[in-house]
This record gives structure tokens, C-alpha cells and sequence, in this order.
């Protein structure tokens, strides 16, 4: 018997390791399974936790209005120190990229506990894009002893780094476990979302062609995000036909520009952070993806959707290669061509969507526990 402490703390942590939690509770003869939150998002990732039926063990709830990296640094660091000692487990699990992550395994490594890396060896290349992301994953890489990496380039990534090649296993992307679990529930409620949306739009939902956009990145606050909804204002005005559904990230630097520039405009709506099932209904049911999230990058491809990633370099350059996805950046004038080409090119189109996934199958969690039963 095993113990096995997964940590994470916002929501697309939670969506990407909640198969991975759930996979390791099924082995209940081989795994003791603990569960950290440090809930630097609170209300997001309690949507994911309540989705998947996971109860956390411990909870930091270490979120507060307008924190700052030094904030959930260090009340991470401190709280995760009581945990870990007390539970002293025999290897930790963290996911990607957040400062929860990268604080994670630190405090492992200082009281010598053993390291999990899920989602290792994206790179980006540059450490402020994505901020503080492309910072967080590298140093984790260099704390972590087991390193699973969704794809072949991820992996040639870590090695380049030095990390012992014994020490990396190729697993796909938990995130495609996550978004395959739930798009069967939303196949199976699909009249109780079409109903919800419905009634938010008095009616006029299933007669347009639908944009779905996220927004937050850190590095894109200020001007870069003022130009992104500039594009969106002029797509929306340019074609009344379509319908842009925008759930705005909840942080003070996204409202602000997203409300004033991009409010009031018939076709646009913008509405507040969706829980994870509703979002997913609304990606199966969009025309085109307008994102810098990383995440939508990886899944949009298993849904047939193509995307247009508002950043100027991404970590998940396998989707670009493959052709499932384009970097736009914050350029007005990208953003409006590209949106426009794929509106109007439907051969275009077309081959964007029955382009395969590169990041993988749904089985990446069922990979990781072999791996760690064998390891361990």
C-alpha cells in the first residue's frame, strides 16, 4: 500500500487531475489516496471538485481579493508544510504549471519527499510567456522524479534539460481523460443545457453560429487585452449572423477592459465563469474557439473545433504543427483575417477538423498508474 498526495489549487488543475484522482481511488488495495486543495481559485475549482465528486483531505483556502504571487507563494508554502508532514506520503502529484505546482514541490523537496510531474516538459521558451507559467514548470521539471510528459516533444524538451530519460514516461494528456468523461454526460443532458442556454437568450440560441472566447492571461493585461477585445467588437459588428459568448475571467484586469470595450453590443454575451460541464456543452456546440488558455488548446481538437490562440508563443506548439490550432497573438488585424478565413473557407475548415489530437486518447491517467504501481 502506497500513499499518494495529489496537490493542486485552480480549476484547470483540478479538471486535468480529477481521472487522475479518480483512477488512483479505484485501486483502493494498492493506493491510499490524499487529497490537497490550496484553493488559489476558490469558486472555479469548486465547481470542477462538486463536478467529479472529489472531497479534498485538506483545504489551505489560501485565496483572497487582488492576491499576489508573493501571496499564494508563500501561504501555500506554509500551509502545504503541515501537510506533508503530517501525511509524510510516499510520492506527491501536481499538475502542469501554477504557482501552486511549482510551490508544491518545493516543499516536497525540502522535506525529501518524492516528486510526480503531470503534464512535464512543456516549454515555451520564453519565461514571461506565459507568466509565471513557463518559470513554475521548469523549476518543478528540476524538482520532480517522475516526469509525465503528454507528448513525444515534450519529452525530447526534458531531455534536452538533462532529465534522465529512466525518469520520463510519454502518457497523453490527462485533460482529454477529463474532457472525454464529461462530454458523455453533456451527450446524455443535452436537452437540459440547450433548455439553460436557451432561456438565457430567449430562443435565439440555436439559430446562430456560435464564437466561444476565454480570456486571462496575465501577460496580455493592459494593451494586449484592449486589442483582443477590439477584434472582437469588430467581428461581432461585421457579422450580425454570429453569436460571441464570452465567460469573462473574474480578475479585475479582464473586466474591466472586456466590459467596457465589448459591452452592450447586441451578438456579444458576456457572461460570468461557467462550470466545467455547461462550458464543455458550449464547445461542442461553437463554430470556432477564440482563446489564449492553454488547456482549450489541447481539447477543442477532440471535439472538432478549430482555434485561434490570442498569445504570442505557446507551450503546446504540437497543436500549431498539426494544424488544429493558429497563434494569433493580440494583433487586431490577425485576429479579424483569421476569425474571417475560417467563417468563409469551409475546405479550410474542414481539414482543421478532422485533424487527430495530438495530445492524446483519454487513457493518460490509466498510463500514469501503471507507471506508478510499477515505480513505487
Amino acid at each position: 500500500m502506497k500513499k499518494t498526495l495529489i496537490i493542486f489549487g485552480t480549476r484547470p488543475e483540478a479538471v486535468k487531475l480529477a481521472p487522475l484522482v479518480k483512477k488512483i481511488e479505484s485501486y483502493p488495495d494498492r493506493f491510499q489516496s490524499v487529497v490537497c486543495v490550496t484553493a488559489q481559485h476558490r469558486q472555479m475549482l469548486d465547481q470542477v471538485l462538486n463536478l467529479f465528486k472529489i472531497k479534498p483531505h485538506y483545504d489551505l483556502d489560501i485565496m483572497k481579493p487582488d492576491q499576489t504571487l508573493f501571496d499564494v507563494t508563500c501561504n501555500a508554502l506554509i500551509g502545504l508544510k503541515t501537510v506533508l508532514e503530517k501525511e509524510r506520503p510516499d510520492i506527491i502529484l501536481v499538475q502542469g504549471d501554477t504557482t501552486t505546482t511549482f510551490v508544491a514541490g518545493l516543499a516536497a523537496f525540502y522535506l525529501k519527499i518524492p516528486v510526480g510531474h503531470v503534464e512535464a516538459g512543456l516549454r515555451s521558451f520564453d519565461k514571461f510567456r506565459p507568466y509565471p507559467e513557463e518559470i513554475n514548470r521548469k523549476i518543478t521539471s528540476h524538482i520532480a522524479d517522475l516526469h509525465f510528459a503528454p507528448t513525444q516533444k515534450s519529452r525530447e524538451n526534458l531531455l534536452r534539460e538533462g532529465i534522465d530519460e529512466r525518469k520520463i514516461w510519454v502518457t497523453g494528456n490527462t485533460v482529454i481523460d477529463a474532457l472525454l468523461m464529461v462530454a458523455e454526460q453533456v451527450s446524455g443532458n443535452t436537452h437540459k443545457w440547450d433548455s439553460f442556454f436557451s432561456e438565457m437568450w430567449g430562443g435565439a440560441f440555436h439559430d446562430k453560429r456560435i464564437i466561444l472566447i476565454t480570456g486571462h492571461r496575465r501577460e496580455s493585461f493592459g494593451e494586449g487585452f484592449q486589442r483582443i477585445c477590439h477584434a472582437i467588437k469588430r467581428i461581432a459588428l461585421d457579422h450580425k449572423d454570429l453569436m460571441l459568448i464570452y465567460p469573462v475571467h473574474l480578475n479585475p484586469n479582464v473586466q474591466e477592459p472586456v466590459k467596457n470595450i465589448l459591452g452592450g453590443i447586441g451578438n456579444i454575451h458576456l457572461i460570468e465563469p461557467l462550470d466545467y460541464e455547461p462550458f464543455v456543452y458550449l464547445m461542442t456546440k461553437s463554430h470556432i474557439i477564440l482563446t489564449d488558455s492553454g488547456g482549450i488548446q489541447e481539447e477543442a481538437p477532440s471535439l472538432a473545433k478549430p482555434v485561434l490562440v490570442m498569445r504570442d508563443v505557446t507551450e503546446r506548439p504540437e497543436a500549431v504543427e498539426a494544424g488544429t490550432s493558429k497563434l494569433v497573438g493580440t494583433d487586431v488585424a490577425k485576429i479579424i483575417s483569421e476569425t474571417e478565413r475560417l467563417l468563409t473557407d469551409n475546405e479550410y475548415y474542414q481539414k482543421i477538423i478532422h485533424t487527430r489530437n495530438p495530445y492524446g486518447d483519454g487513457k493518460a491517467s490509466e498510463r500514469i498508474v501503471e507507471t506508478l504501481q510499477n515505480v513505487l
